[in-house]
């Protein structure tokens, strides 16, 4: 638990060992107060009164009240008597806390207590009492405390009261703020096969989570082959939400639906999405009812300077296709729009057909999408790039995307080229370029073929002199053959 979470659980521990009412002084609907609140009772340090001494003194128990204030303290004291470092209190207080169903939140953090008999008494006393209506109160705690060693059993005890409540109950977490909540609600409504697909295809859709987004996806399939024959009514409900989710998965599991309700042709236009789950699911449906991608692709892929071609379409070419297509890949470099040139990059890279001469020049490129594609494309083959090219892209008054990829490509080519490249940038405006540049300068080793003793590379360490400490320097000078 954070720092400032667990002071501020000692700043109300104090306040409630004075008296002061629970609701004035937690927030009781939200959980991690009363995780603060439990790990800060132990870190105030208490007074007591000692009447035979002049002054305050300590407490013989510094860490916490005294036993016999709590329990005479009401509510407010029990709060803290709960979270005492004494198990023994603990337990006292446990056994008192079924009067005060405001503390309930404590029993459920004493659910997981490292004393057993404590923690037994706490379970049952939690047994006994949740039920459907506290249960989405306590939710978000039960589920937090869920994750501690000896906790499951609130997350099991939760599940047991929600299983066969009214379908409204369990309905009221779906719209929960808490994120691990909805995720529980979810799959339990799943498992229990409480959602249609209708339903299930709308939430996927709509839920900002995309944990819960794969699983009711996923169980939308599952729902619709349970339910036997299906209305095109029922599926154009189901497939129009999930066709257009932002979430890929959630798209994908759309597309794959398409073969489901035989409308092969509704999947084709899925085949140029930017996504490569969709694409690839896409193709598959249009496999199954006999169509060709690769055909797909290539007819709209001739077209150099169409300017209505997607890049999904030039990457979906890479994908299906093979050598062959890389002529078609190579008369896309040059399209007007940046994001098509950038997946003609990365589709000539994924048929193995890159060729340095080609690609080089698009290191100039304007667009740093492309020219990280040509970087990554490049890295195998940087040891045979000209490095004289590429340390005057690493200069101050070019662009800082190509300033970066040359940087990355001379630091894989090595040697004192990258040394040299690495210091140049020692200087650079950009913060993060700089950050990279000296972890590279302190990483740099010679390269075994080139001749030791270069007088370069002692000129280029003592201007990074300030990256090392005196031996490390001693040492990287031995290594390159210099006399330190």
């Amino acid at each position: 638990m954070a720092e400032d979470e667990v002071r501020r659980g000692a700043m109300a521990a104090a306040r409630l060992a004075e008296g002061e009412p629970l609701q004035e002084v937690l927030d009781v609907a939200d959980p991690g107060e009363w995780l603060a609140l439990d790990a800060g009772v132990r870190q105030v340090r208490w007074y007591r009164p000692d009447e035979s001494a002049p002054k305050w003194e300590w407490a013989q128990e510094w860490d916490a009240p005294l036993p016999r204030d709590l329990m005479r303290a009401g509510e407010s004291g029990l709060a803290v008597a709960l979270c005492h470092r004494n198990g023994r209190i603990r337990e006292a207080a446990v056994r008192r806390a079924a009067q005060h169903p405001g503390l309930l939140p404590l029993v459920v953090i004493r659910c997981a207590d490292w004393v057993a008999p404590l923690r037994r008494y706490a379970r049952q006393l939690l047994r006994d009492t949740l039920d459907v209506d506290n249960a989405a109160d306590l939710a978000p705690l039960l589920l937090r405390v869920g994750r501690r060693d000896r906790g499951a059993f609130g997350v099991q005890l939760l599940e047991e009261v929600l299983q066969g409540a009214p379908q409204g109950r369990l309905a009221a977490l779906f719209a929960a703020p808490d994120r691990g909540v909805r995720r529980f609600a979810y799959r339990l409504a799943v498992a229990e096969g409480r959602l249609g697909p209708v339903d299930l295809a709308r939430t996927a859709a709509r839920d900002e989570d995309n944990v819960v987004q794969d699983l009711c996806a996923n169980a939308t399939l599952t729902a619709l082959a349970a339910t036997g024959d299906v209305d095109r009514n029922t599926y154009d409900d189901v497939l129009t939400p999930l066709l257009a989710a932002r979430n890929p998965r959630t798209r994908s599991t759309g597309v794959t639906a398409l073969r489901r309700a035989g409308r092969p042709q509704e999947a084709e236009r899925f085949l140029n999405d930017r996504s490569a789950v969709v694409r690839a699911c896409a193709r598959y449906v249009v496999r199954q009812y006999g169509g060709d991608p690769t055909t797909w692709y290539r007819t709209r892929c001739t077209g150099a300077d169409d300017a209505a071609l997607l890049p999904g379409t030039v990457i979906g070419l890479a994908e299906c296709g093979d050598r062959a297509d890389a002529g078609l890949l190579r008369s896309l470099l040059a399209h007007p729009d940046g994001a098509v040139r950038a997946q003609a990059v990365a589709g000539l890279r994924a048929v193995d057909r890159v060729a340095t001469t080609t690609l080089l020049p698009l290191l100039d490129d304007p667009v740093p999408a492309v020219v990280r594609e040509v970087t990554v494309a490049l890295l195998p083959s940087a040891a045979e790039l000209p490095a004289d090219l590429l340390l005057d892209r690493t200069g101050p008054e070019r662009p800082r995307h190509l300033r970066s990829a040359a940087f990355r490509l001379l630091d894989a080519h090595g040697g004192v080229m990258a040394l040299r490249a690495a210091v140049g940038l020692l200087a650079d405006p950009d913060v993060k370029l700089r950050a990279r540049a000296e972890h590279a300068v302190r990483r740099w080793r010679p390269a075994a073929d080139e001749q030791r003793g270069d007088p370069e590379v002692g000129r280029l360490l003592d201007r990074g002199r300030h990256l090392f400490s005196d031996r490390a320097l001693r040492r990287l000078a031995w290594e390159a053959g210099l006399d330190g």
